[in-house]
């Protein structure tokens, strides 16, 4: 069986949209984008080039568009985005679309079903970059295996969310943190069982 790990910049109050860039995602009116540059640092450059390690990815339809339209060009950038497995959820998306044919190793899947299979099957862990709609569809379904979260020191207010309505009570436990120089918390947590409760002081 594959992990599924989910990798997500957001901010204090869970907002992850357009963490790249003025013009990633302006969609809902958002202001922002890009907020992630000014907490740039040498802790964090490391991490990220970890992260950017060869794997295969499971993206929503937005996310998927948006890396289509840059990465096949910038693949230097970072080593295996290319060569590894694209799955695209997507309903509305067919395997002939030019969008889907134009990235190599690209495979739309439609159902919560072949995320499973996909899950079940061998291969490298699948890492889930953005695609905040898809991410609320993993945790409602409780196929998340691992958070890897930087939490950036502000707020928002809107914004595209990690975390939704939809998502099941579920107990992590954190495997690694580290803190930047920029006051950037990143946490690595696993999917460990169920949520319990207790009284304090009992």
């Amino acid at each position: 069986m594959r992990r599924i790990i989910v990798l997500s910049m957001i901010t204090l109050d869970g907002v992850m949209q357009a963490p790249g860039g003025p013009k990633e995602d302006t969609s809902g009116g958002f202001k922002f984008g890009g907020w992630v540059a000014p907490y740039s640092d040498d802790v964090y450059g490391k991490v990220v080039q970890e992260e950017l390690k060869p794997a295969d990815y499971l993206l929503g339809r937005k996310t998927f568009e948006i890396w289509a339209d840059y990465w096949p060009e910038h693949g230097e950038i970072w080593p295996g985005i290319n060569e590894g497995t694209k799955y695209v959820f997507s309903k509305n998306l067919k395997k002939s679309d030019p969008i889907v044919t134009g990235w190599e190793n690209s495979v739309v899947i439609k159902k919560v079903a072949d995320i499973k299979k996909v899950k079940n099957s061998k291969g490298p862990d699948i890492q889930v970059w953005g695609s905040s709609e898809l991410v609320q569809l993993l945790l409602k379904n409780d196929l998340v295996d691992e958070l890897r979260l930087k939490i950036h020191p502000l707020t928002l207010g809107k914004g595209k969310k990690l975390f939704g309505n939809g998502t099941i009570p579920a107990a992590f436990e954190l495997i690694e943190s580290i803190v930047t120089t920029s006051g950037v918390i990143i946490a690595s947590y696993k999917r460990s069982g169920k949520v319990r409760t207790g009284t304090i002081g009992a």
